[in-house]
């Protein structure tokens, strides 16, 4: 029994190790970061903005929702060059806080949909899926239902698609309630500290990560479609 206790421990010690080294590994690569930052790409004109789709996947968000629809409408973008779904798999009064919320908005102009299917095949990931089915954007963009985008978050992430080998781009995360207590201070903190190594560490050529080489939870990336209006399928790792 004695030997299994320290095969384990051992087993223990070396994913710590490996873990550690791998996060070392990122830490170099953020400060070599540090020393030569990349350039930032120059501003998009107006003519030459992309069409975008942006997926909301929501289920029993109510307290939540209309803010998120709201802001997302606000995005300092064009309308006709801004097309949003609302992926609604909610079963309470979400629904229903949605529709309301997409039909004010859609007599203002703005190009949004809620979408429902009977089902929650894949959950989250399916959702997604199934809103690229009729998605028209040559790029997505994906917010949770906690998120509240800057009015520049497109024209400050597209961008960086200049490069053709840019697939995807995410952005850190702000925090609306940094200051309300310790616990959020530390945890804003910790937050911070993960994703400015994490993107930071992975922002070079040929460091991988598995933290990284996909859109975190939570986290807020644009997505480059392979061909304009193709749906495509959505690695279930992506949830």
């Amino acid at each position: 029994m004695s030997w299994v206790i320290v095969v384990l421990y051992s087993l223990s010690l070396l994913f710590l190790f490996l873990f550690s080294l791998g996060q070392l590994h990122l830490a170099w690569h953020y400060l070599r970061r540090l020393r030569r930052p990349l350039p930032e790409p120059a501003p998009l004109p107006e003519e030459q903005l992309p069409l975008v789709t942006i997926q909301l996947p929501l289920y029993n968000e109510r307290y939540v929702a209309e803010r998120l629809l709201e802001a997302v409408a606000a995005l300092d973008y064009p309308l006709k060059k801004l097309q949003i779904q609302v992926l609604d798999d909610s079963t309470d009064d979400t629904v229903a806080l949605v529709a309301a919320k997409t039909a004010q908005l859609q007599q203002k102009g703005v190009w949004i949909e809620q979408l429902r299917r009977p089902g929650r095949q894949g959950f989250k990931a399916g959702a997604l899926q199934e809103g690229l089915r009729s998605a028209k954007g040559e790029f997505i963009a994906i917010f949770d239902a906690d998120f509240l985008p800057p009015a520049s978050f497109l024209r400050k992430t597209l961008p960086h698609f200049a490069d053709p080998q840019t697939g995807v781009v995410q952005t850190r995360w702000g925090h609306l309630n940094r200051h309300y207590n310790l616990l959020t201070r530390l945890q804003a903190f910790g937050l911070d500290a993960h994703f400015t190594v994490e993107q930071g560490g992975a922002a070079r050529p040929a460091v991988t990560s598995t933290l990284t080489a996909r859109p975190a939870s939570g986290a807020k990336p644009v997505l480059r479609q392979p061909v304009a209006g193709a749906p495509i399928p959505l690695p279930k790792t992506w949830t």
